[in-house]
């Protein structure tokens, strides 16, 4: 029987939960860190995990994972990304669930941490000494995370969250440094972010103990919109020329 908006019958198919998994970085002591939830009860009771939860059934995907995020840090605008969809069957004990996961990067001087009503406690981990393993598959999810960071780090201006309107070039190298987890030559890790044309220079310059600095600012983006101004890249501007 061919199905219309009157016989179409959704309990014939198997409806599988999803969720809205958030990985949240950011930089605390010059270190790149990630936000863990301790989880409360079953199942993995004890073990920490990447903050989440259920989408309901009236807002999108990034709704769901912007509500967790404020529920988690307090932040309502951020750096936030869709990652990947992570659906292995047996990835959760309790039934079939789907999740989404999701890129958040935050300054730190922005969070208000806190559990929320699931969570024993929420906290900050470097992201080399992870309380590892973390529950369900987050392991596979936060690893999938920090890669991807580390690529949109060659060309977009996501660094921009962790940083002040105006900086050095020496502060853009430090956070550069704590993301990539690696340091850089400082001669040519100038030459690359000016050619890559996403800060320019001003007019005023950071005075302290040494000789001054020249402060610089991210270029504006080339395109409106609510994520755009985060992940402006140089292969973007090229197509406006």
């Amino acid at each position: 029987m061919d199905e219309n908006e009157t016989t179409y019958d959704p309990s014939r198919y198997d409806r599988p939960s999803v969720t809205a998994d958030i990985v949240i970085f950011t930089l605390r002591a010059k270190q790149l860190q990630v936000l863990l939830i301790q989880r409360k009860g079953w199942p993995f009771a004890g073990h920490w995990a990447i903050p989440g939860g259920f989408v309901q059934m009236n807002e999108s995907l990034e709704d769901a994972a912007r509500r967790e995020l404020q529920e988690e840090t307090g932040v309502q605008s951020a750096y936030l990304e869709q990652l990947h969809a992570f659906g292995d069957p047996g990835r959760d004990p309790r039934t079939r669930v789907i999740t989404v996961a999701y890129t958040a990067l935050v300054s730190s001087d922005r969070l208000t941490l806190r559990a929320d009503t699931d969570a024993a406690d929420a906290d900050w981990f470097p992201i080399d000494a992870l309380p590892v393993p973390l529950a369900f598959d987050h392991d596979r999810i936060l690893s999938c995370a920090l890669r991807a960071l580390r690529r949109r780090l060659e060309d977009s201006n996501i660094a921009r969250e962790l940083l002040p309107a105006r900086f050095t070039l020496t502060q853009l190298q430090e956070v550069y440094e704590a993301l990539l987890g690696r340091p850089l030559d400082k001669r040519n890790f100038r030459k690359w972010i000016l050619t890559l044309g996403l800060v320019a220079p001003t007019d005023q310059e950071a005075r302290g103990h040494h000789r001054p600095a020249l402060l610089y600012e991210f270029a504006p983006p080339v395109e409106s919109g609510d994520t755009s101004r985060f992940l402006w890249t140089r292969r973007t501007r090229r197509k406006e020329q």
